[in-house]
């Protein structure tokens, strides 16, 4: 069994988006400074991340995981990666070395994340409802 499973994928997501609510809302100011980011944004990405972590995990301890919260995971992770580079658009000029650097990385890793849901995704059977 591959390490990079869908749900193992949501499982690793899910602790990343846990981490940054955990710095990013009870370190605010802390973050803000070695990013070079208003607190505002920090704050918002952090309260961001703990409603998509319950998300993940409720997906990935399905027993079949739905085929649509999985693709909704993979689009929102896109949706991230463009915002982090709407992030680095508007505040570059303030941003610490350390805060581009994170940014990016981070936006990379998400990508990276949002490729493999979406190739689980493409995978599970499609739900029928009737």
């Amino acid at each position: 069994m591959s390490l990079f499973n869908l749900k193992n994928t949501l499982i690793i997501d899910a602790i990343t988006c846990t981490g940054l609510f955990v710095f990013c809302v009870f370190a605010t100011a802390t973050v803000a400074t070695l990013l070079g980011l208003p607190s505002e944004v920090v704050t918002v990405a952090g309260w961001i991340g703990l409603p998509s972590a319950l998300l993940m995990l409720f997906v990935a301890n399905q027993k079949v995981p739905n085929k649509g919260l999985a693709n909704l995971i993979a689009v929102g992770n896109l949706g991230w990666v463009i915002a982090s580079f709407a992030v680095l658009a508007m505040f570059a000029a303030q941003m610490t070395a350390l805060g581009i650097v994170v940014v990016v990385l981070q936006a990379i890793g998400v990508l990276v994340f949002a490729i493999y849901e979406a190739k689980g995704a493409a995978a599970l059977p499609r739900t029928i409802t009737v």
